[in-house]
């Protein structure tokens, strides 16, 4: 249990920065910055811009994504010798999306504590105005880099009914937005980029649309995409198996019909047949009968 100012112990400070405005940091991230003993930063060129804005003289340290292992030891050493340490991202609240899980994680099994200084996040505030359901709501960060494991992932949150929010570089931007429309189909879109500086540009429309736009090449962007809606439909996989059963139509063929039909797989066609499979094999040959029986009383006839 941690009791984070009653039981005070050696403390690693997360604390959130500016996502572009320099002005939105909170009294309390200042003065935390001020008081440790070392901060921990992204990038030390960026960060050394927003400590010496504020008048921050504090020892200013690199953790960056290639090195964040190596230096996973050098803070511990400060916390072992009772010192306090701040860790900050070039934007927003750190971990997200930027290098720091794994020195939270070494922090607490080592037995010190963990304390986040809350501010900006990039896709909350494009959250919250987006127009978009807000809650519930799915961060999924970026995306991989191959093309193979891109569909794989985004298939993986296909059907969750929640707003989904990616991060992605502008110079991927076009891409990226093609990668998403051939996998859900057209859905609501909101395109957000530069948040809370000069040049802040919002864009909601619909992926359709989007993808035949012309996208800047400057500043991240926030892509966030209204979740999945389960279409109605008055017909059942079982009412078209046996609409394509009677046209004599091969049975593989009518689960590629389905699926296509219902925007499902044909993974999910062959579930539902078999949860139903006495009923459904029972209704196809009732069907089946009756149909031969209306060719013979025809033929009978005339």
């Amino acid at each position: 249990m941690q009791v984070s100012f009653k039981d005070k112990k050696p403390t690693l400070f997360l604390v959130a920065t500016p996502i572009g405005n320099l002005e939105d940091i909170t009294f309390r991230a200042i003065e935390t910055l001020k008081n440790v003993s070392v901060v921990f930063a992204e990038d030390t060129r960026t960060s050394g811009v927003l400590l010496k804005h504020y008048n921050i003289e504090t020892k200013l340290s690199s953790y960056h994504e290639h090195e964040k292992f190596d230096k996973i030891a050098n803070v511990l050493e400060y916390l072992n010798n009772g010192d306090d340490v701040a860790l900050i991202s070039d934007a927003g609240t750190p971990g997200i999306s930027d290098p720091g899980y794994e020195l939270v994680k070494a922090v607490i099994d080592n037995g010190y504590y963990v304390v986040s200084i809350p501010g900006a996040v990039a896709s909350i505030n494009a959250l919250v105005s987006s127009g978009l359901l807000i809650q519930p709501h799915l961060f999924l960060g970026f995306l991989p880099r191959k093309q193979g494991e891109i569909n794989t992932f985004l298939d993986k949150y296909k059907k969750v009914d929640a707003t989904l929010i990616i991060y992605e570089s502008p110079f991927r931007i076009s891409k990226t937005l093609e990668y998403i429309y051939k996998c859900y189909g057209n859905r609501d879109v909101v395109l957000a980029r530069e948040l809370t500086k000069v040049y802040e540009t919002i864009i909601r429309t619909d992926l359709e649309t989007a993808i035949s736009m012309e996208h800047s090449n400057k500043g991240e962007y926030i892509i966030l995409i209204s979740g999945y809606v389960e279409e109605e439909t008055s017909e059942t996989i079982e009412s078209l198996f046996n609409k394509y059963l009677k046209d004599n139509i091969d049975e593989k063929e009518i689960f590629k019909l389905i699926a296509k039909d219902l925007n499902i797989s044909k993974k999910d066609v062959y579930k539902k047949l078999k949860i139903d499979n006495k009923n459904l094999w029972y209704n196809s040959i009732e069907l089946w009968l009756s149909e031969k029986a209306r060719i013979a009383v025809l033929a009978f006839l005339f």
